[in-house]
């Protein structure tokens, strides 16, 4: 969930404004959401292995880098600490946190599914009632600039990675990063300064291709986004960060990993462009949910307070279903 709130011209507001009904929805879907209530045959195993960890959520503060950070690290009920096993890092949008993306995203319940570990880390600069992500080269909403003391959270994530790695079993070949807004933004910066590290990106709402990005790899991308998206319009002309339309920006990562002419499957509530044939069996693919906002589709259900701000949701597809198949199929090897 986001604070990049970006149609307020339609709604008459200044970004500050944006960012105060943001925060607004972002507490309300957090309380209403708690209201409501398999290992790789190339496994890379960590040297967290060995270690047991109970199932469940937990709050960890870190010092990484330098800086004392907050991730939320959720372990599958099925999770064995003699088994590698896939790590998703799910970061949150600007000017929400790591409880509220666990909330909005609904992935624990996946997780436990299909047994890997998600963990939601929390960016630092003060946004609203939350927190932005410092996105090399990219403007804040608003057009401001990040502190010129902010952490940098390339190093953050990689480095998270890392001490995950040291505390948990986690499968080295299967550390993917999704997130939506601002966290989708984030993913795709990490596809090209960090795809050493991960395997894979899904960004939801979010899906930019950073200029310049110094991967030579052909990293494996899904993305997901509301045709209706109010925050981060589908056809751009938004925000500084936020110029070009959603697919052309799918379009340049097909170009990047050298894939062949999309192929373009029309299904009811969403359009599914697809670019295969790239480099390293990688693939390219673009979900246009017909009429939804700003929301992570197929997500738990909000209330009207909530999608009145963010824009319909839909439940045309399951994002963490999707996105987990995809992370399956592109596992390094």
């Amino acid at each position: 969930m986001s604070c990049t709130f970006s149609p307020g011209r339609r709604l008459g507001q200044r970004p500050g404004a944006h960012l105060a009904a943001l925060a607004l929805a972002l507490a309300a879907a957090a309380a209403f959401a708690s209201s409501a209530a398999g290992a790789s045959s190339h496994a890379a195993a960590a040297s967290g292995c060995g270690h047991s960890a109970a199932s469940g959520s937990t709050t960890l503060q870190l010092s990484i880098r330098g800086h004392s950070r907050t991730v939320i690290v959720h372990i599958p009920s099925g999770y064995k600490d003699t088994q590698a096993t896939a790590l998703i890092l799910n970061l949150h949008g600007s000017g929400s946190d790591a409880r509220q993306q666990e909330l909005f995203s609904g992935m624990d319940a996946t997780a436990d599914a299909d047994t890997f570990i998600v963990a939601y880390p929390q960016g630092l600069i003060a946004s609203g009632a939350g927190f932005d992500w410092n996105i090399p080269g990219v403007p804040l909403f608003g057009g401001a600039k990040p502190p010129a003391n902010a952490a940098n959270d390339i190093t953050f994530l990689t480095g998270l990675v890392q001490t995950l790695e040291g505390r948990y079993c986690v499968d080295s070949h299967r550390v993917f990063a999704t997130g939506v807004s601002g966290g989708g933004r984030m993913s795709s910066q990490l596809a090209c300064d960090a795809s050493s590290t991960f395997t894979a990106v899904a960004p939801v709402a979010g899906l930019r291709f950073p200029s310049p990005c110094p991967t030579k790899r052909a990293v494996p991308v899904i993305a997901f986004h509301g045709t209706a998206d109010p925050v981060d319009p589908f056809n751009g002309n938004g925000q500084a960060y936020w110029t070009y339309s959603v697919p052309v920006a799918a379009q340049r990562w097909a170009s990047h990993d050298g894939c062949k002419p999309a192929k373009v499957a029309h299904a009811k509530g969403y359009t599914l462009t697809s670019y295969g044939g790239c480099g390293s069996s990688s693939e390219v693919e673009l979900y246009a949910l017909t009429g939804e906002g700003h929301e992570w589709p197929g997500g738990p259900p909000l209330p009207s307070s909530i999608t009145g701000v963010l824009g319909p949701q839909s439940d045309a597809v399951n994002a963490n279903n999707l996105m987990w198949a995809f992370f399956q199929a592109h596992s390094q090897k």
